[in-house]
């Protein structure tokens, strides 16, 4: 039938299952929003209004970490367009699925310096999985159709489509579609076909899974490194439990991995990497294979690549084979999906267990942590994790609060923490939290954040305040740039250039302008008090925490050297 190709594009977000888009308006996305009013959409798919198209882009980004779906996220051409791009990038980094669909000037404007005309699938390409501008009415369906395929297929990850203005106004004949039947559906079929080929992961190697079974076979102290590709995976995450299971060996995670171990797991080492625990980094140093499954060798995790692992054969499980070598020269390795990889392992791999070698590896204790009358940020945690009894889904920002997050709560489950790993980016906390919130509801989502993260995108709070969305942002307000002062502090000679805070805003006042309750507190029992009402109010809150402006994540190590040269202990 003849339709709008404006109510197409929400036919085929329904054809999808999408339930929520988060966006922004603007003059050439504006026969799109029209649409929610025209024909009832805003019935069928619930609109999340942003203060800032970035917020968008976190938001669908933390919708799809938090659910395992394809995140939305709806934006104007010109300036609205390029303030995704901190969020595109994010995502990508992350392997996190996302749709992007901007609209662009119309046809005979693109390429003429319009009003708010920009060239955003040239600006994302690198870094998006994808992308499209869209001239022909009659190819919009089928391209949203493979934007959503190739988002969620293989290795996740964003793809923007740009649709120019006139074609939003025009109409196409468009024709319903299950999803289950989009590969069978002539042109779209072909796509998917070919898109599935190039983009899904071949079936593993019965030899290369028969030779790591060889390896840890002969192996002695095999170290287990999971990272977020296991994550990542449909329900590789059994598979995984039941591998470690098995093998009876330590197992240490980098910071996208949180989850796919229990963090009070026996065999669970902590964090890996600059700011991995005494016991992560002293076993991958002394190890004899390491097995590393869905991780990409970051900087952050081998400081040192040349010393990484230095007495282990490396073993690197991957989707993607451009990860492989790329940052690590390893002995062997598997192309496949983590899932499918860990259950050909685990249909033949007999029981081991490593005592002598587990008992090194956990004697390696860390310090024990401060009690005293100065709120601790371990305290801060500790507190959450045992109020919600370790179920709260936790959001960060990046830099210390984002490591002692890291460090101190025991995560459980897939996308029970979500941070920005790879790009690292500032702000990304409150949008991503409230993606979290409103794609779970009933779940305790607490957004971790220090001072200077939250200035950034702290105007979403009129965002969490009119929805009625109950994030509860904890504040590690330490009035510096907590993560750069360590490094100046340990590095530069204290040499503190340009990171204290020493301003406003008054954070609670904040809040409450916003309309958002806030407390504050310095001590254990303020954060305690604080936080139980805030979670029992099942609304958003604001708990600023007042801790030392010198604390310090520990350990560290220094970037560009080995893992086990600790310069903070």
């Amino acid at each position: 039938m003849k339709m709008k190709t404006s109510q197409i594009l929400m036919e085929c977000l329904l054809e999808q299952g999408v339930d929520t888009v988060f966006g922004y308006p603007g003059g050439t996305i504006l026969n799109v929003y029209d649409e929610f009013e025209l024909h009832g959409y805003k019935e069928k798919i619930r609109h999340i209004l942003t203060a800032h198209e970035q917020g968008a882009s976190h938001a669908a980004d933390g919708y799809a970490r938090s659910t395992g779906k394809v995140g939305v996220c709806f934006s104007t051409s010109g300036p609205g367009a390029t303030n995704l791009t901190t969020g595109i990038a994010t995502a990508y980094y992350d392997s996190s699925p996302v749709v992007f669909i901007t609209c662009n000037v119309s046809e005979n404007l693109i390429g003429k310096d319009s009003f708010q005309e920009v060239d955003i699938t040239g600006i994302s390409m690198p870094i998006t999985k994808c992308n499209y501008l869209v001239k022909d009415p009659e190819q919009l369906a089928d391209v949203l159709r493979e934007a959503f395929a190739i988002a969620r297929s293989g290795r996740p990850g964003p793809v923007l489509v740009d649709i120019a203005k006139n074609v939003t106004a025009a109409e196409a004949e468009y024709e319903r579609l299950p999803l289950s039947e989009h590969p069978n559906h002539g042109r779209l079929g072909a796509m998917l076909r070919r898109a599935s080929h190039d983009l899904k992961a071949p079936e593993p190697d019965a030899g290369d899974i028969q030779t790591l079974l060889d390896m840890i076979e002969a192996a002695q102290k095999p170290l287990v490194l999971v990272g977020g590709g296991v994550i990542r995976s449909k329900n590789a995450v059994p598979e995984f439990r039941r591998f470690i299971e098995r093998l009876g060996a330590p197992v240490t995670s980098t910071i996208m991995g949180g989850g796919a171990c229990p963090g009070n797991h026996p065999l669970f080492t902590g964090m890996i990497g600059m700011h991995g625990s005494h016991a992560s980094n002293y076993a991958v140093d002394a190890c004899d294979l390491l097995i590393a499954v869905g991780c990409r060798f970051s900087d952050r995790v081998a400081t040192d690549p040349t010393t990484f692992a230095r007495s282990a054969k490396i073993v690197h499980i991957d989707i993607d084979r451009a990860e492989i070598d790329k940052n690590v020269a390893t002995h062997h390795h598997i192309i496949g999906d983590a899932r499918r990889v860990l259950e050909l392992l685990n249909s033949s791999l007999p029981k081991h267990d490593y005592p002598q070698w587990k008992q090194w590896v956990f004697s390696h204790r860390e310090i024990p942590l401060k009690k005293d009358e100065i709120l601790h940020p371990h305290e801060i945690l500790e507190t959450i994790q045992e109020v919600t009894g370790g179920d709260a889904v936790i959001v960060t920002d990046v830099g210390q609060h984002q490591m002692w997050c890291a460090q101190y709560y025991h995560f459980s489950r897939p996308g029970q923490f979500i941070t920005s790993g790879g790009f690292g980016t500032m702000g990304f906390g409150l949008g991503a939290a409230m993606g979290a919130s409103v794609g779970n509801p009933g779940k305790v989502v607490v957004q971790c954040t220090g001072d200077g993260c939250f200035r950034m995108n702290c105007h979403e709070l009129c965002t969490v305040e009119h929805y009625g969305i109950p994030v509860i942002t904890v504040i590690f307000n330490n009035r510096t740039l907590g993560m750069v002062r360590q490094w100046q502090n340990l590095i530069y000679a204290k040499r503190f250039s340009q990171t204290d805070l020493d301003r406003g805003p008054d954070f609670v006042a904040l809040a409450n302008a916003y309309g958002v309750a806030a407390d504050r507190a310095a001590t254990q029992t303020q954060f305690e008090a604080a936080f139980r009402k805030a979670v029992a109010s099942g609304r958003p809150c604001v708990i600023e925490c007042a801790i030392d402006k010198d604390a310090m994540v520990h350990p560290m190590v220094s970037a560009g050297t080995p893992v086990t040269d600790f310069i903070l202990d």
